[in-house]
């Protein structure tokens, strides 16, 4: 099954693709009009051939939700409005910061980081996704 990872960010948000229980990074759309973000989003869902979307969940360290997990339940409802596909919630927590680590580990410059920062969560996000199903 080819899944769909994102990371719903307030400027951005992180694509990750998986299929075969391997999760690849593959892109970042910049926020702008609600409509065109679906249209990118729905056209990335096409050309990918995605069966599935994981979409992380940001929760508290308490596992409390927050402002933003009512903004990313209110995107998962109206991208569930836009298409068919299962959406599936993951708790994020710390992908952020794996996703800078694993950067940092893998020598990705500073000024590179910011830009690979989103995929790389939506990689984390899918992994943990695979990791419990």
């Amino acid at each position: 099954m080819k899944l769909l990872g994102i990371d719903y960010g307030q400027k951005r948000i992180g694509l990750a693709i998986a299929q075969g229980g391997m999760a690849f990074p593959l892109r970042t759309l910049a926020k702008s009009t609600r409509d065109k973000l679906f249209a990118d989003l729905l056209a990335v869902i096409a050309a990918e051939g995605v069966e599935a979307v994981v979409l992380g969940l940001p929760l508290d360290m308490e596992g409390r939700q927050t402002l933003t997990t009512r903004q990313v339940l209110n995107f998962r409802d109206s991208l569930a409005r836009r298409t068919d596909l299962p959406i599936h919630l993951v708790n994020e927590a710390l992908t952020s910061f794996d996703a800078r680590e694993r950067l940092r580990e893998a020598g990705v410059p500073a000024r590179r980081q910011a830009e690979m920062l989103d995929q790389m969560a939506a990689v984390c996000i899918l992994e943990t996704y695979l990791g419990n199903s």
